[in-house]
């Protein structure tokens, strides 16, 4: 089967950090683009970062440019996310997802469950 597994999140104070983990079970990685997404309570979903297994290249959004990191690692098939500088805005559930057609893809085949970032005060 299939599967993408998230782990690493909880509740963080402003300005703290998390570090997220994306594990993939029943395929590797390779070739693969892994991407995170997140969405808070009442938004869209949004991208919020992605990165090539063909080339290691990683994009970010503009709303957390310098403040996340996307790593992998090939030999655990695990990407991770490194979040640092947390704001409350970046409350939300976050989601790893992969496709075959990388990262500009408007479409994602495999999705994991989600887990919950809190930031506050």
């Amino acid at each position: 089967e299939v599967q993408l597994v998230e782990s690493g999140g909880g509740l963080v104070q402003v300005g703290g950090s998390l570090s997220l983990s994306c594990a993939g079970f029943g395929f590797t990685f390779d070739d693969y683009a892994i991407g995170w997404f997140r969405q808070a309570p009442g938004k869209e979903r949004e991208g919020v970062s992605c990165i090539s297994r063909s080339d290691g290249r990683a994009q970010y959004a503009d709303s957390i440019k310098g403040r996340f990191t996307i790593s992998s690692d090939n030999a655990k098939n695990m990407v991770y996310l490194q979040m640092n500088s947390l704001k409350p805005e970046d409350t939300a559930v976050y989601y790893c997802a992969a496709n075959l057609r990388g990262c500009t893809s408007p479409t994602w085949d495999t999705w994991g469950q989600g887990i919950q970032v809190i930031v506050s005060y």
